[in-house]
């Protein structure tokens, strides 16, 4: 039975189920990591790194954002500085119930922060150049189903992009 079990855990570290830090929660009172607004004040998608041998300086990992555009910026300049991502978070509009409303001028796509509301970046789609806003203004907005993505696209605009594919032009543009 012990040769069992240290069988499995042998496996889940070469199948990396060890290797990969779990998303948090960011419903308390957080400041993000790039431009120090207080997340759970605005709406919009959310977003989180973890960094290999880094850390985000005043706090335990992970870096934490207001929204898709602070998560890239962030991640772009610590690339820069050799920090590499072990995993990015983001919001995943397709397992959440949100909503898209009028606020002021413009619509906003409302916040989802609860841990189980994040999903890996390499699991994403996102919708850039929508007309729905978040945190910092234009949204780049997630999803983890690709029919998902595609209807938003085809309701508020914008062009579908893997998220791994996110470059800093596009995080320039929003």
């Amino acid at each position: 039975m012990l040769l069992g079990a240290a069988a499995a855990v042998g496996l889940a570290g070469c199948l990396g189920s060890t290797d990969r830090p779990a998303p948090i929660g960011l419903t308390e009172p957080l400041n993000c990591d790039q431009c120090g607004m207080v997340i759970n004040q605005h709406p919009g998608p959310a977003g989180q790194t973890y960094y290999r041998d880094n850390s985000p300086e005043g706090h335990d990992p992970p870096a934490r954002f207001c929204s898709t555009v602070c998560t890239f910026r962030h991640r772009f300049a610590m690339e820069a500085r050799d920090w590499q991502p072990r995993v990015t978070y983001l919001t995943d509009y397709a397992t959440v119930d949100y909503e898209v409303r009028q606020e002021g001028g413009a619509r906003v796509i409302s916040a989802h922060l609860a841990a189980e509301d994040f999903a890996a970046t390499e699991d994403l789609d996102v919708v850039a150049g929508s007309d729905v806003e978040g945190a910092m203004g234009p949204a780049i907005v997630p999803f983890g189903d690709d029919d998902a993505a595609a209807e938003f696209a085809s309701t508020y605009g914008g062009d579908v992009v893997a998220a791994e594919e996110i470059s800093r032009e596009l995080v320039a543009r929003n």
